[in-house]
């Protein structure tokens, strides 16, 4: 069994964002001398960030296929359901013109 790591979850994330916020134009140990951690934290912390979670023991890719899918599935959902909220105001805003004519 492993130790615990000094280093709270987020002080890992925040560094890993500032490490690619560098963009390439710092290295590792450059950023981790900054934090005062080692640049092999730092190259572990970036490279199980960079790794998806596979629980299942699945492939990476097909992990990234099948959320692909289901996120085109849910904007094709989302279109369409735009298209009836739009047609139900247009008949709305037409039945309240009507009343309004009415009520004159």
């Amino acid at each position: 069994m492993g130790r615990r790591s000094p280093y709270s979850e987020e002080f890992r994330k925040d560094a890993v964002a500032l490490f690619r916020a560098a963009a390439g134009k710092r290295t590792y140990a450059a950023v981790a001398a900054d934090l005062g951690v080692t640049a092999e934290s730092l190259r572990t912390w970036v490279r199980k960030d960079e790794a998806p979670a596979r629980s299942d023991g699945r492939d990476a890719g097909v992990n990234v296929a099948e959320e692909l899918a289901r996120l085109r599935a849910e904007n094709t959902r989302l279109l369409k359901a735009e298209q009836e909220w739009r047609l139900e105001r247009e008949i709305l805003r037409r039945a309240a013109a009507c009343f309004a004519r009415e009520v004159k």
